[in-house]
C-alpha cells in the first residue's frame, strides 16, 4: 500500500504577486486633433507675445524713418524690418515681408498713403496699419478709418506715447491720437450718416458686441468673453455696421461712447 496521508496537508505560503497597474484613459481624454491644434496655437501665441513685432515703416521723409527705427527698436517690443521712402515700395516690402505692422505716412510722393493703405486691405494682408501724420483734420480722420487703419496717430506726440500707441495697435487695439476721438465723433455726428439707438434695431447680442467694440476689445476677445466663435462676432460687427449706417469699429465704438454720454444705455 501506498503511504496514506491524513488530515489537511500543509502549503507553505506563496507571495501573492499585485497586477501592474494600468492607467485607463477614456476617449474624451485622447488628444484629438482639435485639442492638439489648440495647444499648438496656444504655444505659438506664447511664442509670439515673448517676440518683437516685426514693422515696416513707409515714410518720404528718410530722417523720420531714421527717428521712428530707433525709437521701435531702443523703445522694446519692435523690430524693424524694412523701410520705404514711397507708397509703392511700402506695398511691395508689406507684401513680402508680411510684418506685424506697418506705420505708413499719409503724405507719400507717389501716392497718398489712404491709397496704400486701400490696397493693402483689398489684397486681404492680415497686418495691422498705422496711420501717422501730422493732419488733425477730421476728413484725412475719417478717410483713413474707412479704408481700414487700425491707428491714426500724430508725428508730434511724445516718443514715449506714440511707441505706447503702436504697442496698442499691435496688440489688436484700434487706436487715435490723444484729442482725436471727440473730433471724430462730433464729426460722425454732423455727417448724419448714424441714426438714433433707439431706431436702428440692435439685437441684444448685437448690443453687447458694440460695448465690447467701444472698449476697445478684439474680435478674439469679444468671442473669449461672449462664448462665441470669432466668425460669429465678424457677422454681428457686419450686421451692426450696418444698422448703424457707419463704416468702421472705430466709428462705432466712438459712436457708442457719444450715445452714452447723451443718455443711458
Amino acid at each position: 500500500m501506498g503511504v496514506q496521508f491524513r488530515g489537511t496537508m500543509q502549503r507553505s505560503p506563496v507571495p501573492i504577486m499585485s497586477a501592474p497597474q494600468r492607467q485607463i484613459i477614456t476617449w474624451n481624454q485622447v488628444p484629438g486633433p482639435a485639442r492638439l491644434a489648440s495647444s499648438r496655437q496656444q504655444v505659438e501665441e506664447v511664442a509670439r507675445a515673448r517676440m518683437p513685432a516685426r514693422a515696416v515703416v513707409v515714410d518720404d521723409h528718410p530722417l523720420f524713418r531714421r527717428a521712428a527705427r530707433d525709437l521701435m527698436e531702443r523703445g522694446g517690443g519692435f523690430r524693424v524690418v524694412g523701410e520705404a521712402g514711397s507708397g509703392r515700395e511700402g506695398l511691395e516690402l508689406a507684401f513680402a515681408l508680411q510684418p506685424d505692422l506697418v506705420l505708413l505716412d499719409v503724405r507719400l510722393g507717389d501716392m497718398d498713403g489712404i491709397g496704400a493703405l486701400r490696397r493693402l486691405r483689398e489684397a486681404g494682408v492680415g497686418l495691422r496699419v498705422a496711420v501717422i501724420t501730422a493732419s488733425r483734420d477730421p476728413a484725412h480722420l475719417q478717410a483713413a478709418l474707412r479704408a481700414g487703419a487700425d491707428g491714426y496717430l500724430l508725428k508730434n506726440a511724445e516718443p514715449h506715447a506714440l511707441l505706447a500707441q503702436l504697442r496698442r495697435v499691435v496688440a489688436g487695439q484700434l487706436v487715435l491720437a490723444e484729442g482725436l476721438g471727440e473730433s471724430l465723433a462730433r464729426s460722425i455726428r454732423d455727417d448724419g450718416g448714424c441714426v438714433a439707438m433707439d431706431l436702428v434695431g440692435l439685437t441684444s447680442r448685437e448690443r453687447q458686441i458694440l460695448e465690447c467694440i467701444a472698449a476697445g476689445h478684439s474680435n478674439r476677445k469679444i468671442a473669449a468673453e461672449l462664448q462665441i466663435s470669432d466668425a460669429t462676432v465678424k457677422v454681428h460687427v457686419k450686421h451692426l455696421l450696418k444698422k448703424l449706417g457707419l463704416h468702421s469699429r472705430v466709428e462705432a465704438a466712438l459712436w457708442c461712447l457719444e450715445q452714452r454720454r447723451r443718455r443711458s444705455f
